[in-house]
């Protein structure tokens, strides 16, 4: 009797005589791209290094593009941003020692935003690794440690056989909900010797599904449904499960009014009637939300920014949806959920009945008008119109990518993302130097649209150098610095407790020129006519800087 998975894992004769009579030249850096290739991978990012050059000579035998950066930090920002985009694990290769160090500040925005980085990192050779000082070159007394906190998943290589399986394992780890940055690591003599294994073919790794318990939708759907003031807070995760259609559903049917957390920008329509848009440090929200008797949080695990740093005390129910088990009831207790938020909100949507609340509309807008307000009353003229003239810039469908700066503070509370999975920041760990390096990752996933990234003078230069790695593939990203001569908001804020500022001033250099000495067109703006250098200079093929002098405020502050 003949079974269907006999028949699925006979080798053909042509598959036979491949595996028997495997490319000649080929080593253990082979395995690793053939692997990536097999696992769906399109694009590395990384930078070379004396024991991780097996992988890279491997590179130019296979079809995978290649993108290399200046800084080993800067290029886990770009593969961060390119996992985000396309919602695929991103190669990373890192070089042992202090070139995988480096890249530890990025593997820690990607860990704290869930975005699925695929690191792999060389290693001193064999007989080197174990704890004992043989006094190579970069060696660690135990390198995976010094990222075994940070990553999801640490995947240890020895011999060439097992370099596919490992690497399969870690982008199942990176995709299973929530997603997250993994790491591998291979000796060098590992990647270097040669080998006779087969080719590597297609392997799946597909994760399974993260699915709600049904009992647990059936509590949530009669709380729900039952509800006087249901509320819902939309946080990252419905942007990461593309879930954020099976939202609007669920605020429809239920009349719920919907606020979007600083990682979900985008997951609701901005101007939608049940829209409390992302005005999260704002005490009108916090208490708009504490009245509600029962309020859904799906992909959020209300930490400090998304609780008006943690001012902020629920008086009803709550229901979590969260994909990371450790973040369920972790700040407030509730009914929780351990789903993706896709899974759960189709769930929820074929569960709860028809909620209808002619109020809900209502009392939303009178919530954003008490915003304005308070905003109005802070003469912040600058900055508004600053905002504004970058949302008419940018082409809706175009990505943003933000540094830690005062712009991209203002951006979390009041700019329409418009679409979702479009605008990305670095506040999950909160590190500076973030914003050019991931719109140039977002920039390689997709060439057809032009990227936006913001920083300023401060975070601008974390990755100057990567003007030349932009130049080099002629990247389409639009490059926004806000230079008002320090870490402006460090200088807002140790003026506002300490009476001055202490260590925020700065020597930078001109921008203009600097961009200009790399081969990539740069222009000064001014408020008035940023709108319109912007637009021009997103619309033009390859890297451009524009620069903005300005010095910008915060609104102020309704949690202390």
């Amino acid at each position: 009797m003949t079974h269907d998975h006999d028949l699925v894992l006979r080798p053909t004769a042509r598959q036979a005589d491949a595996a028997l009579n495997p490319p000649p030249g080929r080593n253990g850096g082979d395995l690793v791209v053939e692997t990536l290739a097999g696992l769906g991978a399109t694009t590395v990012f990384g930078l070379p290094g004396q024991h991780a050059l097996g992988m890279f000579d491997a590179l130019r035998r296979s079809d995978l593009g290649y993108v290399g950066l200046r800084v080993e930090n800067n290029a886990g920002f770009a593969a961060d941003a390119h996992g985000r985009i396309t919602g695929q694990a991103t190669p990373l290769l890192l070089s042992t020692g202090p070139g995988a160090l480096t890249a530890l500040a990025a593997l820690q925005e990607a860990a704290a935003a869930s975005a699925p980085v695929l690191a792999i990192s060389s290693q001193v050779p064999s007989e080197g690794i174990g704890g004992g000082r043989h006094g190579y070159l970069h060696e660690l007394r135990d390198q995976k440690a010094s990222f075994r906190d940070v990553v999801k998943s640490v995947h240890t290589v020895r011999t060439a056989s097992q370099i596919p399986s490992a690497v399969a394992a870690a982008w199942e780890s990176a995709l299973t909900a929530p997603h997250g940055p993994v790491w591998v690591e291979i000796p060098q003599d590992v990647l270097l010797a040669e080998t006779a294994l087969p080719v590597v073919t297609a392997l799946d790794a597909t994760p399974r599904d993260l699915v709600p318990r049904p009992e647990l939708t059936a509590a949530a759907a009669h709380l729900l449904q039952h509800a006087e003031r249901p509320a819902i807070i939309a946080g990252g995760g419905v942007v990461r499960s593309d879930a954020s259609g099976k939202l609007l559903a669920l605020a429809e049917k239920l009349d719920a009014p919907v606020v979007t957390t600083f990682g979900g920008k985008g997951a609701f329509p901005w101007e939608h009637p049940l829209s409390m848009q992302s005005w999260l440090e704002d005490r009108h929200t916090t208490d708009f939300l504490e009245d509600a008797d029962v309020l859904l949080v799906v992909g959020s695990g209300l930490g400090e920014l998304s609780s008006n740093y943690h001012t902020f005390a629920p008086r009803g129910r709550v229901v979590q949806i969260e994909a990371d088990l450790g973040k369920l009831e972790s700040n407030h207790p509730g009914l929780g959920i351990h789903a993706d938020a896709r899974t759960a909100l189709t769930a929820l949507l074929e569960t709860v009945g028809e909620r209808r609340d002619p109020s809900a509309a209502g009392r939303v807008s009178a919530l954003l008008a008490k915003v304005r307000e308070r905003i109005a009353g802070q003469e912040l003229t600058l900055e508004q119109e600053v905002l504004a003239a970058v949302r008419e810039a940018l082409p809706d469908d175009s990505p943003s990518f933000w540094d830690m700066t005062i712009l991209a503070y203002w951006a979390w509370s009041a700019f329409d993302a418009r679409r979702p999975n479009t605008m990305h920041s670095a506040q999950g760990a909160g590190g500076l130097g973030y914003g050019f390096p991931a719109a140039l990752g977002a920039a390689a996933a997709d060439r057809t649209r032009p990227v936006l990234a913001v920083s300023g003078d401060g975070g601008a230069m974390y990755s100057i150098a990567e003007l030349a790695s932009a130049k080099q593939y002629e990247l389409p990203v639009t490059w926004l610095i806000v230079d008002d001569g320090g870490y402006g908001i460090l200088r807002e804020y140790m003026t506002d407790t300490f009476g001055e500022a202490t260590a925020t001033e700065l020597s930078r250099p001109d921008f203009v020129a600097l961009a200009e000495s790399f081969g990539v067109p740069a222009v000064r703006t001014t408020a008035e006519s940023l709108r319109e250098d912007l637009a021009k200079a997103l619309a033009q093929p390859g890297p451009s800087v524009v620069v903005l002098p300005a010095v910008l405020r915060m609104f102020a502050p309704t949690h202390l």
